[in-house]
């Protein structure tokens, strides 16, 4: 039982293929934290030119 629960999964054939990814998204999110301010001005401006 406790083999179980310290298995890892280092054995698996398609780690690479599983680690590279999530971490790629994890970076991807933290960068998209770190610019949100930036994009939320790029998506919607505040300063919309007014018809008079």
């Amino acid at each position: 039982m406790l083999d179980i629960a310290l298995h890892t999964g280092t054995d698996h054939p398609d780690l690479l293929w599983i680690l590279v990814p999530s971490f790629l998204s994890f970076v991807a999110g933290l960068t998209a934290l770190a610019y949100s301010d930036r994009i939320r001005e790029w998506m919607r401006p505040e300063s919309e030119p007014t018809s008079d």
